[in-house]
């Protein structure tokens, strides 16, 4: 999976930015780069994992193929592509974008996330697909942050096709405000499908930040039962 060589709207668009707005380190506030606005030295010092399950993603000491946890119940999506570690500078930044509406910090996220996937060769998917939020919390932020990720990493790999295709049709309890074993029930049948393209086959769900994945689970369960074949994850951080 590599970026466009051809000069599309997303290449351009990222080259007057650079024009018009000089880039600027986000995480030191020093001299970015004309591709990206971090410095070479804040990207190198962001919080990697050391492993991974590559089924889910968790962290682990090394990488392995399951966790106990998936050698179990193996989830319905068939591999997690983490960029980051939930902590730190990746912490600091999703917290920006999400909570305080901060968008430059999101586009830094998603040009960071692209890059890891280049790196970690990640397989190109039919479609992104984001984690829907419901209608309530999406008028309440504004934006759905999954989305804009969406939209910048299409930009990133040559117009890579995404679409708003699920849809949260019943409001949940934040997920992060419940214990581990109550998440699955609260999304539990919380996702429909709305619409999806013909042709696809392999979907790559998109959010900022895994937890248990409870939530991508329900979201991937959803699209093989509409027929898709693959569905991986691609997340920011994992947590």
């Amino acid at each position: 999976m590599k970026p466009s060589v051809g000069l599309d709207l997303g290449v351009f668009g990222r080259r007057m930015r650079t024009v018009l707005f000089p880039p600027v380190c986000m995480v030191c506030g020093q001299d970015g780069r004309p591709e990206i606005d971090c410095c070479s030295g804040c990207e190198a010092d962001l919080p990697m994992l050391a492993g991974q399950c590559a089924r889910c993603g968790l962290e682990m000491e090394h990488d392995v193929a399951l966790c106990g946890r998936c050698a179990m119940a193996l989830p319905a999506f068939q591999g997690t592509w983490p960029g980051f570690s939930y902590q730190g500078v990746i912490e600091r930044l999703i917290t920006r974008f999400k909570f305080h509406g901060d968008l430059a910090a999101g586009r830094l996220l998603a040009d960071l996330l692209a890059r890891r996937l280049v790196e970690l060769g990640a397989p190109r998917p039919d479609l992104m697909v984001p984690v829907p939020l419901h209608v309530r919390r999406r008028l309440q932020r504004g934006f759905n942050q999954s989305a804009l990720i969406c939209r910048d990493l299409s930009a990133w790999f040559g117009r890579l096709p995404w679409s708003d295709s699920l849809r949260r049709h019943r409001a949940t309890a934040q997920q992060s405000d419940l214990p581990a074993d109550q998440r699955t029930g609260n999304v539990r049948g919380a996702f429909g499908l709305d619409r999806l393209p013909p042709g696809v086959r392999h979907v790559a769900l998109v959010d900022d930040v895994m937890t248990t994945g409870s939530t991508l689970n329900e979201c991937a369960r959803v699209l093989l039962q509409a027929g898709v074949e693959r569905v991986d994850v691609w997340v920011v951080a994992r947590a």
